[in-house]
């Protein structure tokens, strides 16, 4: 999902940090660091996830914002909430690039420069990450981590391009822009490596090429994947991308035309699941849409023998309505390529208000959450 507004995100920057885990070899307090967990990691099992032990269908939901948040209490309150709620999996951004450097207390993870990019470690840079990332250990909640945005909302391949120059479209193939882009998946897959509560690492999030050959992003992908592989090759990896480019139908999502082809990046050796996402009304087609979506990239799974993972979908109005058949219809595939879904976006009450708002929110503990969340957590069941 393309984040519509950042006003939210950069007031909640303001807060004071309290209670920062201390990195100790580079990754946080605790357990992340004590060697690899006898806990096994999550894992795709045929067209299934396994966590912890149980492998079945599972639902989650998206917060871009969490490890922006500088009040831990508040990142508690999220965990604990996704908890109550029977969610198992988050995914979340683990990127937030600059290119000049913000005032004091305002969090970013990257500077890029082609004069010498710099990681930033300190307590609001990576460490707000940490905090993050031990919150869902403690808990048992599984985070699938990203590097990079397609969009320029935290930076993203724009803020590369800004820095090293070249194109949007130029930039899976531009050899400076993919220099630093590795050193940053390496400094953070090193730093959470042994965490059982790394579900899997995203090489990013909607990656387009519009306009190009299928190949650009194919191979990106397919090196960059066996990249991560050799850095930790234990945890899952999947491309993030919103599942264009594929078979049964003719509209713009079906298409090509944004260098994506789903069933082609599907069988990649590296990536363990298929993602994709839905938002009928920036893609120009109805809401009925949905259900065909998500049998089509069910079928597309299954054949290839890996999980199909429903990562982000949302409407502005209707929630319940419109997408509980989604819901519904991906549910009814959980032995026929379906492995989870996630809802965009996970909203909740913290110190400072509501988190953001972008007409997609599920908030906790409202009616479209009793929808979305109680009704569909109760119909999985065992599934």
């Amino acid at each position: 999902m393309k984040v519509i507004s950042l006003t939210f995100a950069f007031g909640l920057l303001t807060s004071l940090a309290q209670g920062l885990p201390s990195p100790a070899g580079g990754s946080p307090s605790g357990s992340v660091v004590a060697g690899r967990q006898a806990t096994k990691f999550p894992s795709a099992s045929g067209t299934r996830f396994t966590i912890d032990g149980q492998t079945r269908y599972f639902a989650g939901s998206n917060s871009y914002w969490i490890g922006f948040l500088t009040n831990t209490k508040d990142v508690d309150t999220v965990f604990d909430h996704l908890v109550t709620s029977g969610l198992k999996i988050l995914r979340i951004w683990g990127f937030n690039d600059v290119t000049r450097k913000p005032g004091t207390g305002t969090v970013y993870f990257q500077l890029l420069s082609s004069s010498g990019s710099t990681i930033n470690t300190g307590s609001d840079g990576l460490q707000r990450l940490d905090y993050v990332v031990s919150a869902a250990e403690k808990r048992g909640i599984k985070l699938i981590i990203n590097f990079v945005n397609n969009w320029g909302d935290y930076g993203g391949m724009p803020a590369y391009v800004s820095a090293f120059g070249g194109s949007k479209e130029g930039w899976y193939t531009n050899s400076k822009a993919q220099a630093q882009y590795k050193k940053y998946i390496e400094a953070v897959v090193k730093r959470y490596v042994n965490s059982p509560a790394v579900f899997a690492w995203e090489l990013a999030n909607e990656p387009r090429c519009k306009g190009c050959n299928t190949d650009v992003i194919y191979k990106w992908a397919t090196e960059i994947s066996a990249y991560i592989r050799s850095l930790d090759p234990a945890h899952m990896i999947t491309l993030g991308d919103e599942g264009f480019g594929l078979s049964g139908g003719t509209s713009y999502p079906y298409q090509t035309s944004e260098g994506v082809d789903f069933v082609k990046n599907l069988g990649i050796k590296d990536l363990d699941f298929g993602t994709f996402h839905l938002y009928p009304k920036s893609w120009g087609v109805d809401n009925s849409f949905g259900s065909g979506w998500v049998k089509d990239h069910a079928a597309a799974c299954k054949k290839a023998g890996k999980p199909c993972l429903f990562e982000e979908y949302g409407t502005e109005s209707d929630h319940c309505n419109i997408q509980k058949p989604w819901q519904q219809a991906s549910l009814a595939l959980a032995a026929d390529g379906m492995g989870a879904d996630l809802f965009w976006q996970w909203g909740d009450r913290l110190s400072s208000g509501q988190s953001p708002n972008d007409g997609n929110t599920i908030y906790y503990g409202s009616s479209d959450a009793t929808c979305l969340i109680s009704d569909h957590v109760r119909a999985m069941g065992s599934t």
